[in-house]
């Protein structure tokens, strides 16, 4: 899983080393990558292995061709996503446009989100994480404990 949070900079030819956690496990599950896309929910990046956008594909392939939000979401996700190949050293290069959607001129937040991760500018990060655990604090509640019998 991707856990945690991580600060990385951007070398001087515009590159950044991803987590050696992170790496790992994208290796373990067969990538030498990842998916990355500006986020249409935060001014972050979102970053995913190829079998979780192959998900969201999938689900806007299930929609109906000639529904506006089947074009909505494609565009909003399939044609905004670049797949980044890792170099011999763990870095990739963020494309300009990625950059700018979250603002990152240098330093930027690698925050594991389990089987996802987004990159952040990091104090846009740090202002999102306050709000995030007052909401998370004011929703706990409807976060559901899967009982199982042999736990």
């Amino acid at each position: 899983m991707f856990l945690s949070i991580y600060v990385n900079r951007l070398d001087k030819k515009g590159r950044v080393s991803v987590p050696a956690s992170f790496r790992s496990y994208l290796s373990n599950l067969g990538y030498n990558g990842v998916i990355c896309y500006p986020s249409f929910n935060n001014q972050s990046i979102e970053a995913w292995p190829q079998d979780r956008i192959e998900k969201i594909s999938n689900s806007i392939d299930s929609l109906n061709p000639f529904e506006e939000k089947r074009d909505f979401f494609a565009t909003s996700i399939l044609s905004e996503s670049i797949n980044l190949q890792f170099d011999s050293e763990g870095r990739i290069l963020l494309t300009p446009k990625l950059l700018k959607h979250a603002k990152i001129k240098n330093s930027m937040v690698f925050v594991g989100q389990g089987k996802t991760f987004q990159i952040w500018e990091p104090e846009i990060f740090e202002k999102f994480k306050v709000t995030a655990r007052k909401k998370s604090n004011l929703n706990r509640a409807s976060l559901k404990w899967e009982n199982k019998l042999n736990n």
